[in-house]
Order: structure tokens, then sequence, then C-alpha cells
């Protein structure tokens, strides 16, 4: 398949904190974005299809809700709200994923938070694959939406497989796969990144993005394909990442594991005073190997 060459946008500088925390982006210089190759990964193993209405399936996704021990009475980066297990934070109506971020004052954990929203995490996790996933971004000045990874060995209270007993190893040395995140004070830019041992914090360079249209008033197709070797990562067919380091280590590559899926809505500290409510919907989230 040739690729065909397309003009986008690209990144002058950028600063990250994260198991999400902060980011900034601004966007003045081309880049060329290369169309997605195909994969050799065509078996689908997983899926949520978000068919059925009501809540989510309890046998596919567990919400996260507890606070971490270092985040001083919030998620890293002092963000504004608490993620809670409600149904009106995450729901699955007229086929698809409802994420919701809304203004209302919630206390859980002993702190007041103004805002909530809900993180999902998966009860499925694998090794190598193609990741489909199609959704529609939440607006909003500070909405920081993310459809992510992390590895299964991750030490995180209150995650699902740490609660499961799985739990061995400190970010960022578990590793993290970000398969698309969106800033929305950055609106319309879309981002892909790796964190792990050589990369991280404001040394994060494994960083790839690019600027399409309509991110949170159309549906796009966010895709990952991960090999033994390398990472690839596209919208809509366009390639703006790929992540193959040429000394794979503990550092560089902690990839051949068992990462599971997370989707969740953040809320930032310069949030828009006068936001209400913003959802990411997901019309499926597909694997294949």
């Amino acid at each position: 398949m040739k690729n065909k060459r397309t003009i986008l946008w690209s990144l002058l500088a950028f600063t990250v904190i994260t198991v999400s925390g902060f980011i900034s982006l601004n966007f003045e210089e081309p880049l060329v974005a290369v169309e997605f190759p195909e994969s050799e990964f065509d078996t689908l193993i997983w899926s949520d299809e978000f068919n059925e209405d009501g809540p989510i399936d309890p046998e596919k996704w567990f919400m996260q809700t507890q606070l971490p021990e270092s985040g001083n009475g919030s998620w890293w980066g002092g963000l504004l709200m608490h993620y809670t297990d409600k149904e009106d934070n995450a729901f699955v109506k007229d086929g698809h994923l409802h994420v919701v971020a809304k203004k209302e004052s919630y206390e859980d954990q002993g702190e007041l938070k103004e805002y909530t929203s809900a993180r999902l995490n998966s009860k499925f996790s694998f090794t190598y694959g193609r990741v489909e996933v199609r959704a529609k971004m939440p607006e909003g000045y500070g909405t920081w939406p993310a459809i992510w990874m992390l590895n299964t060995n991750i030490d995180e209270d209150g995650a699902y497989w740490d609660n499961e007993g799985y739990g061995t190893t400190v970010w960022p040395h578990c590793g993290e796969i970000d398969i698309v995140e969106h800033w929305g004070k950055n609106q319309d830019v879309v981002s892909s990144a790796l964190h792990n041992g050589s990369s991280y914090g404001d040394q994060t360079k494994n960083f790839g993005a690019q600027k399409i249209n309509g991110a949170s008033s159309e549906f796009h197709v966010y895709s990952f394909v991960w090999t033994e070797d390398k990472m690839t990562f596209s919208v809509d067919g366009k390639q703006h990442l790929e992540y193959a380091p040429s000394e794979k280590n503990k550092d560089t590559w902690p990839y051949d594991d068992k990462y599971y899926f997370l989707m969740n809505i953040a809320l930032e500290p310069n949030l828009d005073p006068n936001f209400q409510e913003s959802s990411m919907l997901v019309d499926y989230i597909r694997v294949y190997q």
C-alpha cells in the first residue's frame, strides 16, 4: 500500500506529567502524516460494542475511584474531579459508551470536590495485537480525555489489577501506552505517547500528534498496532507515531507483558469556570491478534 502524504500540524513544544497529569502543546510547524499500514492482526479476540443500554458491563469493566495516597487529596496534578462508580458518570445508551464529566458537588474519601467523572479499567488484558477504538472526544477548555493502557503489574492502590494481586512495579517502570489523548485547551489536536523508565514526566520523548477535524463533533477511529518490535499509532488511517527503540531493555521496552485498557476524562485546574458537562462517546473498542 502506498503512503499518502498529508500536511498536518507538528509539535513545537511539550511538557508532560502523567499517570495522568499535565501536558501543554503548541502546534505551529507542518509535519507529514503517512497512511497507516495494513496489519497482520486480523482475528478479533475481544471487544465491547456497547449495544445494550444501561450500566457498563461489569464482566468487562471496573470503575476505579480510589484517590492516590501521593496525590494530596486529588489525582496527580491537582485534578479537580472525583472519579465515581455512579452510573450517570459511565453508562451505555443508543449504542455508545458515555463517559461523563460534570459539575456537581460530591464528597468521597473525606474530600469534597465540585466535579465528577469516571475512570474505567478493563478486566481484559493482552500482549501484542491491533486495537481500534471509534470515539468522539468531549469538549471544553481544561477537559482531558484519554484512552490508554497500563501494565497489569502496576502498583497502584485501587486499580483493578492491583486489587487482584498483580501490582509489583511502580509507574513509570511498569510502562504506559497512550492510544489517544485530547486537551480541550488544544481543540482537535490528538496525541499518543509511550511512558517508561527512559521517557516520562518532563523528559517524555516518545510522543506524536496530529490535528484532525471535529475531534469533539465527529467520530474518529483511533488505532494502535503492537508487535514484538515496535508500536504504531494512527487516526483514521493516518499514522503520527512509531516507537521502535534500537535497544530494548527494562527501561525502553516494558511492553512484553500484559496490558489493560483505561478510559477516563480528567479535569485540569485551568478548567473553564463555565463548564457544566461533556461526554466522551465510544462506539466500540476492538482487539485483534
